[in-house]
Order: C-alpha cells, then sequence, then structure tokens
C-alpha cells in the first residue's frame, strides 16, 4: 500500500468543511492533551483557534525546547541547475520561460562549495535542481553529491522524485536526506498548476516519499506551497502524511516545510495570501500535533518574522540563500527560482539567533556514521 490509497479515503471538500466547523470546545480539547489525533490538528488550525494563538505559542516554545533545546541548526540550498521539463504555471524555471538554462559542471559545484564555506562554517547542505531526468538524473546526482562531500559533513537534496534503487544509490555518494514538495493534496486540481512533464504525474509524487522511506534515508523533507489551494485542507493532508510515514518508516527523521509563494517569472499570482498570523498558528498547530518534527523557515520569510518565530517552533533555518544555479561563485546574475526576503548574510542570521538566546548549529551528522 502506497500513501496515495490513503489520501484517498479523504474527501477534500468535507475535510474543509470540518475544519471550519471547529468550535473553541475542540480547541481547548487539543491543547489539553499531550498526544493529539489529525481531528486535534484541524482544531488548531480552524479559525475557531484565533483567540488562543498566546497560549499555543507558549506550548510551542515549551515542546521545542524540551526536544531540541535552546538551537537553531542551519542550512544552506545550492542549485545546480534550473533547466527542467515541467511546466509548472507558479515556478521561474517552466520550461516555457524564455531564459538560458544553466547546467553547473562538477568543476563549478566545487567553485560553489568553496564559496558557500567563506560565507560561514556550513555544514549542512541542500543540493536543489530543476526536474530533467535526462541531463540532471541519478549519474549527475551521484557525481555532484561526491564533489561536494569533501566540503559538507550534512547533503540534502531537493530534485525529482526518484525510484527506490536511485535513492539506495545515492546514499552510498553521501545522501543522507531527500526534500520534497508535494506542493498541494489537492488531487483533482493538482493538475492544474502541473499540465505537463514529470510532475503532473500526481500519485508518482506523492508516493515518492514511500520510495524514500523504503530506502532507508535518514531525514525526509515534507511540504506544500501556500498560496495554490486552501492552506488549511492542504496542511491537514500533510499532517496525515506525516504519521503515514511515521508509521510505515518509524526509522527515518521527518522535517516540515509550509513556504508561502513569492514572486516567480511567469507572473503567476498565489491563489490563496496567508499572513504572518496565519504562518505562526500553523507552526504552533504542527509542533503541539508533533514534538518531534524538524520545522525549517527559509529566507522566503522576512527578517523579522523569522528572528520572532526561532524561539517558538522553528528549528532549522537557511541563511545566505541563492535560488539561481551557481549564484554563490560562478553564474551570480542568472536566473532565480523565487525571490528572497531575507538578505542578511549567514553571520548576521547566526547573530540574531544568539541575540534572542539561542545556539547556532551548523553540523547535526558527521561522517563518521555513513
Amino acid at each position: 500500500m502506497m500513501f496515495s490509497e490513503e489520501l484517498a479515503n479523504y474527501d477534500w471538500e468535507e475535510t474543509t468543511a470540518k475544519i471550519m466547523a471547529m468550535t473553541s470546545v475542540e480547541v481547548e480539547r487539543a491543547i489539553s492533551k499531550k498526544r493529539l489525533d489529525i481531528s486535534d490538528f484541524m482544531a488548531l488550525i480552524s479559525p475557531a483557534a484565533t483567540p488562543y494563538l498566546e497560549q499555543m505559542a507558549a506550548l510551542s516554545r515549551h515542546y521545542t525546547q524540551e526536544r531540541f533545546g535552546k538551537t537553531i541548526s542551519m542550512y544552506i540550498p545550492m542549485y545546480i541547475t534550473n533547466s527542467c521539463t515541467n511546466s509548472c504555471v507558479y515556478c521561474g524555471f517552466n520550461r516555457h520561460n524564455k531564459f538560458d538554462r544553466v547546467v553547473l559542471s562538477m568543476k563549478q559545484i566545487e567553485d560553489e562549495c568553496k564559496a558557500i564555506k567563506r560565507l560561514g562554517p556550513f555544514e549542512n547542505l541542500l543540493l536543489v535542481t530543476g526536474e530533467n531526468p535526462v541531463i540532471a538524473g541519478p549519474d549527475y546526482l551521484e557525481e555532484a553529491l561526491r564533489t561536494c562531500r569533501p566540503y559538507f559533513n550534512n547533503l540534502s537534496m531537493e530534485v525529482m522524485p526518484l525510484k527506490t534503487e536511485d535513492y539506495e544509490r545515492l546514499t552510498h555518494a553521501g545522501l543522507n536526506g531527500v526534500v520534497c514538495f508535494q506542493e498541494t493534496y489537492n488531487r483533482n486540481k493538482y493538475k492544474t498548476y502541473h499540465p505537463a512533464g514529470m510532475k503532473s504525474n500526481f500519485e508518482w509524487r506523492v508516493n515518492g516519499f514511500d520510495r524514500m522511506g523504503m530506502a532507508g534515508l535518514h531525514k525526509i523533507g515534507m511540504g506544500v506551497l501556500i498560496g495554490l489551494e486552501d492552506w488549511r485542507t492542504d496542511v491537514t493532508m500533510m499532517a496525515l502524511h506525516l504519521r503515514y510515514l511515521q508509521k510505515h518508516y518509524w526509522r527515518s527523521r521527518f522535517s516540515v516545510n509550509f513556504p508561502r509563494m513569492r514572486p516567480a517569472a511567469g507572473g503567476f499570482q498565489p491563489n490563496v495570501v496567508m499572513n504572518d498570523k496565519e504562518l505562526a498558528q500553523l507552526t504552533f498547530a504542527f509542533r503541539i500535533f508533533d514534538h518531534d518534527v524538524d520545522i525549517s523557515y527559509s529566507t522566503r520569510e522576512y527578517p523579522t518574522f523569522r528572528d520572532n518565530m526561532m524561539t517558538l517552533g522553528v528549528t532549522s533555518m537557511s541563511a545566505g540563500s541563492k535560488t539561481d544555479p551557481g549564484g554563490y561563485y560562478t553564474y551570480p546574475q542568472s536566473l532565480e527560482q523565487f525571490s528572497v526576503s531575507d538578505e542578511r548574510t549567514p553571520e548576521e542570521v547566526a547573530t540574531a539567533i544568539r541575540k534572542g538566546g539561542y545556539e547556532v548549529v551548523w553540523k547535526d551528522w558527521d561522517k563518521v556514521f555513513d
């Protein structure tokens, strides 16, 4: 059984209606429980929970410090190609957008590694590509991982969904984790946003997390793109997915991310706008729902908001990010996938974390464990 079969048991409209019908009674019940079920999570993200945000924030902080201490893990993305065969209507890498595609050579990837190490003592690197299996398939990814491995202790990647055997093969090249965004769990609307390319196959993408688990990946990262469909329903489906993965692949660690859409080439505008208060509510709800999951904020979010949230539930953040391939050294003017909001240097972000009374963690995995 794959998660797509489990997901078929949940109706999108019915789930939305149930969330909106939640009352203060359900919210208070959820807050009082130590271990929450999916109905409790729905209560905490519902409009009925708005008056309880301060109480939720305090709980979120308590559970985060209980599990992670007063620490924030730092990571940095490295985009190594913007070549893509998909037609995602919201993405700057859409194959119909006219610009020169960049595919970094191994020498250029090594130059990027050296440039990143000059920015700060990063040990957690996230390799990111467009989805082009011909030029950026498993062979290219394996070579890229082996090129980066001497420079970083922890390697993750955000690439096209792969076969189980390919994930397993890449672990032998130094891969510790994979991040994949389902974008939206609304099966009926999914193809509207992904009309062509490999990404248009809903089942292949959503079941990719099962393949990661079967390959024995150390860490699996999940996310939805806030701005496509109703965010409350989407994150509920993601919470269901998380529980399913934890049950079936309990040896893996998990992280969640809920990026709000930013402008990208092509002009697509979000269908749903989430304000800061709602993102804070979602963060608190996820921490209360799951005390162990890593909650990550990227540089899509503004500095002041990230600084405020780092003590209330967030456990990892990127810094100094460039979303264009080769942006650190090789091609600093190539097309970005999206615009960042936090343009501070890694040291400036680290200083803000320390000022908030938290410790900066640059490394959470060592080569000795490989």
